[in-house]
């Protein structure tokens, strides 16, 4: 199976389904498509890794018959192996998992990247980067939480900045930098600049009236921090 590439050039806004009106997740699914989203992200959540549950593969795989947006699940889950393949049949572009629920990663991420899925890895604020940088030439894409994952809305931590950039300096020009938490206007330009591309957004895009300016004005944003 090819893989499906994300936009090659300038910074990826990827709006965060768990903050999203789960009453009419079909209509804000085409909304933000209209608004010019390239990209959704999935929180999957079981309860056990995070405390909170969120949803999980057949509500991925419903809404993948509706759009031809690119998928990211960001499993935050405690068994990620077990459940990989539900995922990779709901039809997500990427999967991206948790190092501290799979120290040895590079099994898992030779798997995801063999279904022709692109294969990331996440990473928790007080985590060091040491086991993620071992296995970089494994990954497509390294996810730094700038929040403690779990929940949507919580301030940004400014001091994983320097793992940001740490993992940039280390990784191939090629491999993707996402960050995830309290991504808004007023943290997005740091972000940037650190080094990170593909940027996770809740409250930002959602709590607005018009997503597509919400998304196009931190684009702009990073664009010029990155300059």
């Amino acid at each position: 199976m090819p893989q499906r590439l994300l936009p090659a050039t300038g910074p990826i806004i990827a709006p965060s389904m768990l903050k999203c009106d789960y009453a009419h997740l079909g209509e804000q699914i085409a909304q933000l498509d209209r608004a010019g989203a390239k990209v959704l992200h999935w929180d999957v959540m079981d309860g056990h890794f995070v405390p909170n549950l969120s949803y999980g593969a057949m509500v991925i795989a419903g809404t993948r018959k509706q759009t031809d947006l690119f998928f990211e699940a960001h499993l935050m889950i405690s068994d990620p192996e077990k459940y990989l393949d539900d995922y990779i049949k709901a039809g997500c572009d990427a999967i991206t998992f948790h190092i501290e629920a799979v120290p040895d990663p590079r099994s898992l991420l030779k798997r995801i990247r063999a279904a022709g899925v692109l294969a990331g890895l996440a990473i928790n604020p007080q985590t060091p980067v040491d086991g993620v940088m071992r296995v970089l030439d494994d990954v497509d894409n390294v996810l730094v939480m700038s929040v403690e994952p779990g929940f949507g809305g919580q301030s940004f931590m400014p001091e994983v900045l320097p793992k940001v950039t740490q993992i940039r300096q280390a990784a191939n020009p090629q491999t993707l930098i996402s960050i995830d938490g309290g991504i808004s206007p007023e943290t997005i330009s740091a972000a940037s600049k650190a080094g990170a591309r593909f940027f996770v957004c809740g409250s930002s895009i959602f709590d607005q009236s018009d997503f597509a300016h919400a998304m196009d004005s931190m684009a702009t944003l990073a664009n010029a921090a990155s300059a």
